[in-house]
């Protein structure tokens, strides 16, 4: 089959949210053909491909075919291991298994159809935000093309991640060739790419966990702290909602430091001391994280208006 008519196939090795969402947007757009789907179970990888309405379940690498593209979707503490392993059932097939013959050509994008060539050696790709490509070395020395491709969006429930996927920022890091396979086909569904340099993903995640994760932390912990002082339970979910959505309100309309409010707002760093004083005899752990936010706040107070 000529590469122009050839919509590369997608064989996904780990298939939660993440992979259900992104390999559901890619079989709509018939920018990829979803193929082999690996879980924890058949079960679970059967459950999988219902939700993304394509794909073959199995049960084991060595059941998995030749992919042009291939999607690492396992906890971040399992990718080594798991490019590890991938690489070892790869390794032991006949060399025409991992190859497409054709020339490695300059991919075309296309936002309702499928990529116009693939390269002659698979791309492997992961989700993670806080690892690098060279998590993959072991398919790297292989020849693969490797690189990662982080979303920053909220995958809470898959339904929901579709409608809200559109627009996402991705960050693609890793071989050249390889991101540029990659770029028109999160394109494709919605994506906004950017480049990340490998020496910045660490960063690069810090900043979606402080935009994201500590947000429920700290709702939790000014929940712990009003009942400590009494407030009636029942009083609490109205409260959240309205200062959660009034907070977001001013910070997309304002920015982060015209929303500022409170003591650090004012320069009160005698009110600062009080509280922080208050809240550490409460509980020592939760004193030292308001007395480091505080000096955040601070300084954002302090800084240059853009």
């Amino acid at each position: 089959m000529p590469p122009s008519a050839h919509t590369p196939t997608l064989n996904l090795v780990g298939a939660g949210r993440v992979a259900q969402t992104l390999a559901s947007l890619w079989r709509a757009q018939n920018t990829f053909a979803v193929q082999d789907v690996l879980t924890t179970s058949l079960a679970s990888a059967q459950a999988a491909c219902a939700v993304i309405g394509a794909g073959h379940a199995v049960e084991h690498m060595q059941a998995m075919r030749h992919a042009d593209i291939w999607m690492l979707a396992v906890p971040d503490a399992q990718l080594a291991d798991c490019a590890q392993a991938l690489a070892t059932a790869r390794a032991t097939l006949p060399a025409a298994c991992d190859a497409w013959h054709a020339p490695a050509s300059v991919v075309t994008p296309h936002t309702n159809g499928p990529i116009a060539a693939v390269a002659a050696k698979p791309v492997v790709f992961h989700c993670s935000g806080a690892q690098g490509a060279a998590t993959l070395a072991p398919l790297a020395a292989l020849g693969w093309q490797i690189a990662s491709a982080h979303c920053i969006l909220s995958f809470a429930a898959v339904p929901t991640a579709l409608q809200q996927f559109p627009g996402t920022p991705c960050a693609l890091e890793g071989d050249a060739a390889a991101c540029d396979q990659l770029r028109p086909a999160f394109s494709a569904i919605g994506a906004r790419c950017f480049d990340v340099a490998s020496d910045n993903k660490l960063l690069y995640h810090a900043a979606a966990v402080f935009a994201t994760n500590f947000l429920p932390v700290l709702q939790a912990t000014a929940e712990d702290l009003w009942q400590a002082t009494g407030m009636p339970a029942e009083l609490i979910p109205a409260l959240r909602a309205s200062l959660l959505r009034n907070a977001v309100a001013n910070i997309t309309t304002l920015g982060p430091q015209a929303a500022l409010t409170g003591p650090a707002a004012r320069g009160d760093t005698a009110a600062i001391a009080r509280q922080g004083a208050a809240v550490a005899a409460w509980d020592a752990q939760t004193g030292a994280a308001y007395d480091a936010l505080s000096a955040l706040a601070l300084r954002l107070k302090q800084r240059t208006p853009d």
